[in-house]
């Protein structure tokens, strides 16, 4: 298969480079010192778990120079969709489908938008890794997995989602195909909105915040809060998924820390908007009450451009 990876940082170079290593024809695009980094020396995987690997694959920042592709997976940060959605199209062919791994559940809709319901799917991942330097990503951890499936239409197993599973899962991707990707899109959603909140308002990786009996009792309010505006938009989330939930988190090693917290440490743009705020729009719409998540947006807010203070 042909992939353009349309974000090619921690998350969409990572699975690229999986996809290239195992004979995939892929296109990063990237930009600036990342995409000469790519070009110069391949794309390198660190992982101390897993192994390293270096791949090389053409980087380009003008998708015109690309053309149309059998797949294009976005994984670009929701903050960035204004700018990176209209570099799509040229990607596009007549059976091209469009399979964005962004964190949010505004992302489907804005997609379809530009390139139409009809191609688009729907996916999440849990991958931990780092873009280190131009050209280097750095997997902690062994989790590397992605679940995808139709989000428009009629939804189920359909052909395109199952034809795209069997070429992944040999790649060393540990993926699920779904009949119905609402559900983990909200799955996730009902977890991230609180940890990157939670550990965000803090601060703080999840470890210490995590010592204190009130703090996991709110978590997991906030987390029924984003449930509950799941239920009036109408996604059966997984029936499990409170148990899994508590599950993760207290197997979660003390020092991780959101990708907003990464990017709030950093001075960079985080996504308050793509997860708090998208909850809260919602909750609202639906009359649902969120209190905690509402004052996790108050807090972020300020800081959705970077450090107001820089």
């Amino acid at each position: 298969m042909r992939f353009a990876i349309l974000g090619s940082g921690a998350v969409g170079g990572y699975f690229g480079a999986k996809l290239a290593r195992a004979g995939h024809e892929v296109t990063f695009i990237a930009r600036g010192a990342h995409r000469d980094a790519i070009r110069a020396r391949g794309l390198e995987i660190r992982s101390a778990k897993l192994g390293d690997f270096i791949v090389k694959a053409p980087a380009e920042s003008d998708t015109t120079r690309v053309g149309p592709v059998d797949v294009v997976i976005v994984a670009v940060k929701a903050y960035d969709n204004d700018t990176a959605f209209p570099m799509i199209p040229p990607l596009v062919g007549p059976d091209t489908a469009v399979l964005t791994l962004q964190n949010g559940v505004d992302n489907v809709n804005q997609l379809a938008a530009v390139v139409g319901e009809a191609r688009v799917l729907g996916g999440t991942t849990y991958v931990a890794t780092a873009l280190e330097a131009p050209g280097l990503i750095v997997q902690t951890g062994v989790h590397r997995s992605i679940i995808f499936g139709e989000v428009f239409g009629a939804r189920g197993l359909t052909a395109r989602v199952q034809a795209m599973a069997g070429v992944m899962s040999p790649a060393d991707i540990q993926v699920t195909a779904v009949p119905d990707a609402r559900t983990p899109l909200w799955d996730k959603f009902v977890y991230l909105v609180p940890f990157s909140g939670f550990t965000g308002a803090a601060r703080l990786p999840i470890g210490y915040i995590w010592t204190f009996p009130h703090v996991r009792e709110m978590f997991y309010a906030a987390s029924r809060e984003v449930a509950a505006i799941a239920a009036a938009e109408g996604v059966s989330i997984s029936p499990n998924r409170f148990e899994t939930l508590e599950e993760y988190m207290t197997n979660l090693p003390p020092s991780t820390r959101s990708s907003l917290l990464i990017d709030l440490e950093q001075g960079k743009r985080i996504e308050v908007e793509a997860l708090q705020g998208a909850a809260v729009r919602r909750a609202s719409a639906h009359g649902v009450p969120a209190p905690i998540v509402s004052t996790l947006y108050a807090t972020l807010k300020a800081w959705e451009s970077g450090n107001p203070r820089s």
